[in-house]
C-alpha cells in the first residue's frame, strides 16, 4: 500500500520539474512514510514520485519507482495472488531480484501485457511508464478500491493517488465542477469518473489510461461490472448447496486478504459483514485475531457491546476505543485535509479513529465493506423491490400522498417506530423517511431508487443550484430474478466506489494503515452477482444466505439487531459546536458564488434548520458544513 503521483508537461516548463516532482510526492507522505522515490525522465518531461508503506518485502529491494530495462513503475495497493503468479512466471523461464508483489506485477505485464491483469486478485493503481514508445499506461483495479485522480489541461497532465499532490504543481488550475457540485449536493459524495475540479477526473475502475507523445490521451475498459451482471446466470442449485459455494468462495477471499509480511487485524462492527469476516478468519487460523471496535459514549449510537460479545464468541483479541463529541472536535479542523475533495460522509470520523487504533498494534486492517451491495443489505432495495409497485399504483394521487407523508415529523417517527408495526426493527427513520417522501414522485422505478439515495430533493435541489446531474449513466439493465442484484450494482458503480472506498482509503493511509477488502474479490463478486433476489432478502430481512451461512460460527442472538451503521450524533453536534459556524456559512457569498449556489435560498434552508421551522435533513446541513469547510482549506 502506497501513495503515487506524476506527471508530463507537453509545455516547456519554467520551473524546476523536480522540486516539483519531490512536492507533490512528498504532500502524500502520510501514505508512505516508509520511503519516498522519483523518477524524472528528462527527455520528455516525464516525472514519477512514490511513497511507500511496506508490507510485503520490507527489505530496500522493495522501494520504487521500479525500473527495469527501459521502463519505469510506480504501485499503489496489493495483488494477493503474486505468490502464485510468480510460480508461473518462474515456470516461463523469468527470475526475480525481489521477493515483492511489485516485481511480479511488472514482470506479468512484461510477459502477458495489459491481459496480465485479469490474473491480479487485488486492490491496484499503477502507472508504467515506457522510455522506448514514449507511452504513459495507468490502470485502476476493477472496483476502484484504490484511488486514481488525473487532470488534463493546456498541455499538462497530472495524476495522483490523491488531489492535494495537484495544488503543488505550479500549472494546476482550480476552477470548480458544476456536475460534481451537483452529485455532491445529493448525495455528499463525487463518484467517478466526476471530480470536484474542471479538466479532472477519476479513472474508472477496471479502465486503463494511455497517454502517448503526441498528447493523445485515451481510457478503456480491461473490465465491466455491467458485463459481469448480465453475464451472470442463477445456478442451479439447492440452496444448502450455495450456502456451501458462498463459503467457499469467501474462505479463499478472505485468505489471500491475510498475505503480508506485518500484523494483520480486523474491523469489527458486530453486524452481519465484520462478523462473518472476523469469524471465518479465527475459525481457519491457529493464531488469535486481533480485531478492533469504535464505540461512542452516548449509548444510542454505541454499538460496541454487539462487538465485543461477537468477539468473545469467536475467541479473538479486541480491543475497543469509546469517543465523544471531544474526539469529533479534535478532528473536524483536519477533516478538508484527510478528505481534500469535498466528502460529506460523517461516519469517517470513526473510521478514522477506529484506523488510528488499529495502527497501534497492526500495519494491515481488514474491513467488511461491499456486503450490503453485493449481498442485498440495505434497506431501499426492498423498499424499491416490494413497495414501489404498490406506490405507482397511487398514479395521480401519489403527490397528495407525498404532500400527507411530508407532514409526518421524522423525529417523532424516530421515537415512536418501536411502536408502529411497519416500522418496527428499523433505525436511523428520521433520515430515510424524508428520503422516501421525496421518492415518491419518481417516474420509474430506477429513478425512485436514485431519489431514495439523495438528501435533497430535485425541486430544493433546482431553487439552491440548478438541474440535477444524474448519479448513474450507463450500461446496467436489470435481469430477471436478480433486480436485487441490479440494485446493488447501481450502488458498487457509485456509493461504494465514490463514497465506502474513499472514506476508508483516506481515514487508514492518514495513520498510515493499509485497509484490505476481502469482500470485494471479482470472483466472490461474481458468485453474489448470480444469486436470486431470494437468497438476498427473505421476509423482509436482507443478507438471507449470508446470514445463514454466519449463523453457522455465531449465535443468531448476537447478530440480529436493527442496522444502524457507523452512524455519529450529527445533528446535535450541527446545532450546537457547529452552530456559529453555520451562521457564518449563511452570510458567505464568496463561497455561495464560487459553487453556483443561490445564498437567498441556502440562507433560508439553513434558518429552517437552526431555529427547527421545518425538517431539514442534518446530513444534508452536514454537506453544506464540509464543503465550506473545503473551500476554507484550498481556495
Amino acid at each position: 500500500m502506497c501513495r503515487l503521483s506524476g506527471f508530463w508537461d507537453f509545455s516547456s516548463p519554467t520551473y524546476d520539474p523536480q522540486a516539483v516532482l519531490q512536492k507533490m510526492r512528498d504532500s502524500l507522505e502520510h501514505g508512505g512514510p516508509d520511503y519516498g522515490g522519483a523518477f524524472l525522465d528528462a527527455e520528455t518531461g516525464l516525472a514519477l514520485g512514490h511513497r511507500r508503506l511496506s508490507i510485503i518485502d520490507l527489505s530496500p529491494a522493495g522501494n520504487q519507482p521500479l525500473c527495469y530495462k527501459e521502463k519505469a513503475l510506480i504501485f499503489n495497493g496489493e495483488i494477493y495472488n503474486y505468490q502464485e503468479i510468480r510460480k508461473e512466471l518462474e515456470l516461463l523461464g523469468r527470475a526475480f531480484q525481489t521477493e515483492s508483489d511489485t516485481e511480479v506485477l511488472f514482470q506479468a505485464l512484461e510477459e502477458w501485457g495489459e491481459a496480465a491483469v485479469n490474473r491480479f486478485h487485488g486492490m491496484f493503481a499503477f502507472a508504467v511508464w515506457d522510455k522506448v514508445n514514449k507511452e504513459l499506461l495507468i490502470c485502476r483495479d476493477r472496483l476502484g478500491v484504490k484511488p486514481l485522480y488525473y487532470y488534463y489541461q493546456d498541455g499538462l497532465f497530472l495524476f495522483a493517488s490523491e488531489l492535494k499532490a495537484f495544488h503543488q504543481h505550479p500549472r494546476f488550475r482550480k476552477e470548480i465542477s458544476p456536475q460534481a457540485v451537483s452529485l455532491y449536493l445529493q448525495q455528499g459524495y463525487i463518484p467517478a469518473p466526476y471530480c470536484i475540479f474542471k479538466g479532472c477526473q477519476k479513472l474508472k475502475g477496471g479502465h486503463f489510461l494511455k497517454l502517448n507523445q503526441k498528447g493523445e490521451l485515451q481510457t478503456y475498459p480491461y473490465w465491466s461490472l455491467a458485463e459481469r451482471y448480465a453475464a451472470a446466470e442463477i445456478p442451479d442449485a439447492s440452496e444448502a448447496e450455495l450456502k456451501s459455494a458462498l463459503e467457499k468462495e469467501l474462505r479463499k477471499s478472505f485468505a489471500l486478504r491475510m498475505v503480508a509480511d506485518v500484523p494483520v487485524g480486523v474491523f469489527l462492527s458486530g453486524g452481519v459483514d465484520s462478523s462473518i469476516v472476523a469469524a471465518l478468519l479465527q475459525d481457519q487460523s491457529a493464531q488469535q485475531l486481533r480485531t478492533f471496535t469504535i464505540g461512542f459514549k452516548d449509548k444510542e449510537y454505541n454499538e460496541a457491546n454487539q462487538a465485543k460479545a461477537v468477539a468473545e464468541h469467536i475467541g479473538s483479541q479486541h480491543e475497543e476505543l469509546y469517543c465523544g463529541p471531544e474526539d469529533f472536535e479534535q478532528l473536524i479542523p483536519n477533516w478538508a485535509e484527510l478528505y481534500d475533495e469535498p466528502f460529506g460522509d460523517s461516519s469517517g470520523i470513526p473510521t478514522y479513529l477506529v484506523a488510528q487504533m488499529a495502527k497501534q498494534s497492526v500495519k494491515v486492517s481488514l474491513s467488511a465493506d461491499g456486503g450490503d451491495e453485493l449481498f442485498g443489505g440495505y434497506t431501499k432495495y426492498e423498499i424499491c423491490q416490494r413497495f414501489y409497485p404498490k406506490i405507482k399504483k397511487l398514479g395521480p394521487i401519489r403527490p397528495l400522498a407525498a404532500a400527507l407523508m411530508g407532514q409526518i415529523n421524522p423525529f417523532w417517527l424516530e421515537r415512536n417506530a418501536s411502536k408502529l408495526p411497519i416500522l418496527k426493527g428499523y433505525k436511523n427513520i428520521s433520515n430515510k423517511w424524508p428520503k422516501l417522501v421525496a421518492a415518491l414522485g419518481a417516474k420509474d422505478q430506477e429513478a425512485f431508487f436514485h431519489q431514495s439515495s439523495s438528501y435533497i430533493s430535485p425541486e430544493k435541489h433546482q431553487a439552491l443550484f440548478g438541474s440535477p446531474t444524474p448519479r448513474y449513466q450507463g450500461e446496467l439493465k436489470p435481469q430477471a430474478g436478480r433486480y436485487i442484484g441490479y440494485l446493488g450494482s447501481l450502488d458498487l458503480l457509485t456509493y461504494l466506489e465514490g463514497d465506502i472506498m474513499v472514506k476508508v482509503d483516506r481515514a487508514t493511509m492518514a495513520v498510515a494503515l493499509e485497509g484490505r477488502e476481502p469482500l470485494l474479490d471479482h470472483q466472490l463478486l461474481d458468485f453474489a452477482l448470480s444469486l436470486p433476489d431470494e437468497l438476498k432478502i427473505r421476509s423482509g430481512q436482507g443478507k438471507y444466505l449470508l446470514r445463514q451461512l454466519l449463523y453457522d460460527y455465531v449465535p443468531k442472538e448476537l447478530i440480529e439487531r436493527p442496522k444502524q451503521g457507523f452512524s455519529i450524533p450529527i445533528e446535535q453536534w450541527l446545532r450546537g459546536l457547529l452552530r456559529p459556524d453555520l451562521e457564518a456559512l449563511a452570510q458567505d457569498k464568496a463561497f455561495a458564488d464560487c459553487f453556483g449556489l443561490q445564498q437567498t435560498v441556502l440562507q433560508h434552508i439553513l434558518r429552517q434548520f437552526l431555529d427547527r421551522k421545518a425538517y431539514i435533513n442534518p446530513h444534508f446541513i452536514w454537506f453544506l458544513y464540509v464543503l465550506r469547510q473545503w473551500y476554507k482549506r484550498w481556495f
